[in-house]
This record gives structure tokens, sequence and C-alpha cells, in this order.
């Protein structure tokens, strides 16, 4: 068994073989990032390694979209990925004393955490949720560029890619439903249904509480030494875009939804800051959502509508 560090930018991959960990023997390494490069990297592995690709345990950041071509590559070759959350792999390079950043720390620091923490191995989404996530992504990429003089051309594009989106839906009963499921929820609608579909059929979710915890919607306390203390706020890891949508759709939610608009009011009566009880309410429209899937039947509202009086 041998364990492996890479940390991934657009240009290139810093490798990084531990062979020792407690006597600090280290094999360092890098390729450029480019797929005709990836079997020079994984022939240089089990040169080096002796081990055969099944024995080797490479841990990458799930950070952008650099790592993935190089995960799935590597994944489909029979090695064992793992891709750990970068925040957790900060606050355990912090727990050590280590504070600056380099290539080379970075790809140590996750060979590291994963001989140390031992995380399960990454497990590819299904294909027709990775071609979700793709068309998602460029739908979304879209809506950022520069429209300028192509403005009619971007708009054919975005309807084109709107329809491809729902061609898609369409042809996997499983994800059609589960996205006929979510829009039964008052506040989340086509594109919010969409997005919510892909993440949460890209991993296997155990609880709500963890897939919330997962696209940074848990509170995080900020105190620094024991006099000063900040308002919580949330932890914003995993997809801004995601965050971005369900920041609306808990606003609607907040009014048109019974169990949320419930919480929210709540919550303001509380003394809570405007912003934190938003924040429970995205909290609150995820673990409706997980609920719904996980059930696979359609939202019941469990407040009446006069729970606030």
């Amino acid at each position: 068994m041998a364990h492996i560090g890479i940390d991934v930018s657009k240009n290139k991959l810093d490798c990084m073989w531990v062979r020792d960990l407690e006597a600090g023997k280290v094999k360092p390494k890098v390729f450029p990032n480019r797929r005709d490069q990836y079997p020079g990297l994984l022939h240089w592995l089990e040169r080096n390694t002796g081990e055969p690709p099944e024995a080797l345990h490479v841990y990458l950041e799930a950070t952008g979209i650099y790592h993935e071509p190089l995960a799935y590559w590597l994944h489909e070759h029979g090695v064992r990925v793992h891709l750990l959350n970068p925040a957790q792999v900060r606050f355990h390079a912090q727990g050590m004393g280590v504070r600056n950043k380099t290539d080379r720390k970075d790809s140590m620091m996750l060979a590291r955490y994963g001989i140390e923490r031992a995380p399960a191995p990454w497990q590819p989404e299904p294909p027709e949720v990775r071609e979700l996530k793709r068309l998602l992504g460029r739908l979304e990429a879209l809506a950022q560029e520069s429209i300028g003089n192509v403005l009619e051309a971007l708009r054919e594009e975005h309807r084109r890619l709107q329809q491809q989106i729902d061609d898609h839906f369409n042809a996997h009963d499983h994800l059609k439903r589960d996205r006929a499921l979510l829009e039964s929820i008052p506040g989340i609608g086509r594109v919010l249904s969409a997005s919510m579909t892909a993440t949460l059929r890209s991993r296997a979710f155990r609880s709500a509480r963890q897939a919330a915890a997962f696209h940074g919607l848990v509170p995080v306390q900020q105190e620094s030494g024991t006099s000063i203390q900040r308002q919580p706020r949330l932890a914003k890891t995993g997809s801004s875009g995601l965050r971005r949508k369900l920041y609306m759709a808990a606003i609607a939610a907040a009014h048109h939804n019974a169990d949320v608009r419930d919480q929210y009011q709540r919550l303001l009566r509380r003394g809570k800051a405007k912003m934190a009880a938003i924040g429970a309410a995205m909290r609150k429209l995820l673990h409706i959502a997980f609920g719904v899937l996980k059930s696979q039947q359609p939202y019941q509202p469990r407040c009446s509508t006069g729970c606030n009086q």
C-alpha cells in the first residue's frame, strides 16, 4: 500500500509519495496537468512504489474543476482515489502548526491527512448525473460570459442547453421523478430543482445534516481568544452556485412555505439577525429536499397555516 498526495493546479500536478511518514521519507515529482501525461504519472508511481494500481491511495483536494479529469482517469485505471475537503485539510495542517502554503507542502499535507485520517475512497457519481452536472455547469458558465455583440446567439445557446437539460431529465425517469418531487416544495422552482437533483444525487449522503454540512449550510462559531465572539456564519464550503440559488429560494420560502415561514419568524422573534434566519431557512429547505428524495413522496407541510399565530 502506498500513499500519494497530488496538489492539482491548472498547469501542473505536484505529486508526493510518502514512503515513511515517521521517518519523513518522501519522493516528489511534478507532471504537466495534461491527460497525455497521466499514463506517465501512473507508471512513475508503480515503478517507484513497487505497488499495483489497486494498492495506490491517491489524495486530491476537491477544488474547482482541475482535479476531475485526473480523478476519473485514475479511478478508471484501478487506483483508490480520495477526494478531500479543502477546509478539513487546512484545519488539519493548522493543527500541526503549518502556516505557509507551497505546492510541495500542499501535496505532503494531502498525503499526511490521508494516512492519519483514513478517509473513504471516492466513488464517481452515476454517468447520467455527471452528464447532468456538466450541462448545468455549462449553463451557469454561459450566464457569466460577456454577451456583447453575441447576445442573441447566447440566448439561443441558453435555450438549447435548457432544452438539453429538460431532455436529459425526460430520458432518465428517476431523475425526472426527483425533480418533480423537489418542485412540490414551495420555494423550489425549475432552476433550483435541477441543481439540487444533481448535487444531492452526486453523493450517497447518509443524512440531511451531512448534506447540509457538505454544501456549507451549517453555522460556524467564530471566536478570537476568550473575550471576542462574533455571530456564527455559514461554513460556505461546497458549491457557491447552489447556495446563491438557495438564498433566493429561502427568501421566497420564508413567505410561502409554512414550515420555513414558521421557523424564520420564530427565529426573528427570538432576536436572531435576519441573515442568520435566512441561513437557517436555506438549511431547512435542503433538509426538506433531502427528506422528499429519501421518502420519494411529495412535500407535505408539518406546520399548519396557522402555526405562527
